[in-house]
């Protein structure tokens, strides 16, 4: 009979942790520091879905998008290298800090 074992949340946050250090490293090795990248550049480095990249840019916790054309939305390389680095604690600059 196979053991089971109980994932506990630090074990969780080890697991995370170690994934987003991978990612970053990957990341950091095919994405440029500077410049922007289109959603179907990043989506392949992120695991996340675009709603919930939405959701989180809303609430301040993934880089924001920008507009370049009415149907073009571009980030910033440096900052999902940013987010990258340490996704749990990024916090976006606000507006107002911003201009």
């Amino acid at each position: 009979m196979a053991k089971r074992i109980a994932i506990t949340p630090p074990n969780v946050m080890a697991a995370q942790a170690a994934l987003s250090k991978e990612v970053a490293t990957s990341l950091r090795a095919s994405l440029p520091l500077d410049g922007f990248s289109r959603w179907s550049d990043l989506q392949q480095f992120i695991p996340l879905s675009h709603e919930t990249i939405r959701q989180r840019e809303l609430a301040g916790r993934f880089p924001r998008r920008q507009k370049l054309s009415e149907r073009c939305n571009v980030w910033s390389n440096r900052e999902i290298h940013k987010w990258m680095a340490d996704p749990v604690n990024y916090r976006a600059d606000t507006l107002e800090e911003v201009q």
